[in-house]
């Protein structure tokens, strides 16, 4: 066989057999810093999509689409840049236990440190409820943790697949075709229906698509599972706009809001409430320009808006 024939060969097989990329762990920024990661790019493949692309960096499939605004979904072309958004502003919650923000379509995890040990949060793509079938916001915790769940679904969810011709059973057991995947942390919101857990089709982590539970890529939930505690805290916030701070300068990052929350978009009042807000005790001129064009764009990608770092 020709090198150039092996050559080819070799590229084909490293595109079938390299796994995806877990999700990270992040050092914690220090006091008066809110960002976490590094912008990073590659290049798509021949036969790449976005999605592909996504499963094979940790990421979900909202989020490379909306940063990477212009570029075909599923034929990207060869050689095409593709932004990679691994940087991102923590939300504005505790860091403690599990934060999950619904309109980032991510869960991030602050694992207590160990003594003398380098605090740290970990950052996962996770698909939540469609707008018919909201994740509640609030505080919980975790109450339960399952090895191979059975999936019972509610009657509501068994006449909605059976209206599509799709007859569920009363319990699907654990193994392959159930869509919890291997491993669900029950949360004590009332009910006891609302889990985050695996699932058996990857494809659809980083989406708004779910009866409500929190979905995230089997490695990742396998790790997530493997680090929590039943009682670790859980907290569910809507924050499509963050703020934050790095090295003294003010940034933001948009995301597209919830489904149900469409149909009153964002104006530029919002903006400038975003930026009083932000600059309450610590005022900066900002480049509106560019801020009124992140706002407008929605990339999910944390960029600065202030004008000078202050001296």
């Amino acid at each position: 066989m020709s090198s150039v024939h092996q050559t080819g060969l070799l590229l084909i097989l490293l595109l079938v057999v390299v796994p995806p990329v877990a999700a990270e762990s992040f050092a914690l920024p220090p006091p008066g810093s809110d960002l976490i990661g590094v912008p990073l790019t590659t290049a798509a493949h021949a036969t790449d999509t976005l999605p592909d692309i996504a499963r094979r960096h940790g990421l979900g499939h909202e989020e490379i689409i909306n940063a990477n605004p212009g570029v075909d979904t599923w034929l990207p072309g060869a050689g095409t840049p593709i932004v990679l958004p691994r940087q991102r502003l923590l939300p504005v919650a505790p860091r403690e236990g599990i934060v999950i923000n619904l309109p980032e379509h991510r869960l991030y995890y602050f694992p207590v440190p160990a003594p003398g040990e380098t605090p740290v949060v970990w950052a996962f793509p996770v698909s939540i409820g469609k707008m018919d079938w909201k994740t509640p916001l609030g505080v919980t915790r975790i109450v339960q943790k399952v090895k191979d769940p059975t999936w019972t679904p509610p009657q509501s969810v068994r006449l909605e697949h059976a209206r599509r011709g799709d007859i569920l059973p009363a319990v699907v057991p654990a193994g392959p075709d159930n869509p919890l995947g291997q491993h669900a942390l029950r949360l004590g919101i009332p009910g006891g229906s609302y889990l985050i857990h695996g699932t058996n089709r990857p494809a659809g982590v980083g989406m708004q698509v779910t009866h409500g539970c929190m979905r995230l890529y089997p490695e990742d939930i396998e790790r997530l599972f493997g680090m929590t505690a039943v009682n670790t805290p859980v907290r569910i916030v809507n924050q499509p706009y963050k703020w934050g701070w790095h090295e003294g300068q003010l940034l933001i990052e948009v995301h597209p809001p919830l489904q149900e929350d469409a149909v009153d978009l964002p104006t530029l009042t919002d903006l400038s409430r975003l930026i009083v807000e932000a600059t309450r005790a610590a005022p900066r001129a900002i480049d509106w320009p560019r801020a009124e064009r992140i706002w407008s764009e929605a990339r999910g990608l944390p960029e600065a808006v202030s004008l000078v770092t202050p001296d």
